[in-house]
């Protein structure tokens, strides 16, 4: 993962396209690429089957908010210890993670679509 100054995000947030978001897991987290590129095909299959674009609008908005919180160090750092913490096994804690990656998730899609969680 690329390196920031103190508190800044790695790099802007991109335009929500196929190729923006694609180039930006690439540059932030590219072991991210081949369930990106999974998914993505996953979507457009669905999308063809149903003549829909919501299985493409979808993704596109999970790997939006995806790297809206991989490109700021310091929040990707707070959702892996939260994605740990429910894996524990403790059911109690288990909660409390789960509780707090959906913050961690509805704040990102919040600040990318300008509405409050």
């Amino acid at each position: 993962m690329t390196t920031s100054a103190a508190g800044q995000p790695l790099i802007p947030q991109p335009p929500a396209t196929v190729t923006a978001l694609r180039q930006a897991v690439a540059q932030i987290s590219p072991a991210a690429l081949p369930a990106f590129t999974r998914e993505l095909d996953q979507a457009a299959d669905q999308s063809r089957q149903s003549a829909d674009l919501a299985p493409l609008q979808r993704f596109i908005a999970q790997w939006a908010a995806y790297v809206h919180i991989q490109r700021q160090p310091h929040l990707a750092g707070e959702l892996r210890r939260w994605e740990d913490a429910a894996a524990s096994g403790e059911t109690a804690q288990a909660r409390r993670a789960a509780a707090e990656i959906g913050r961690i998730l509805d704040a990102a899609h919040a600040a990318l679509t300008g509405h409050r969680p």
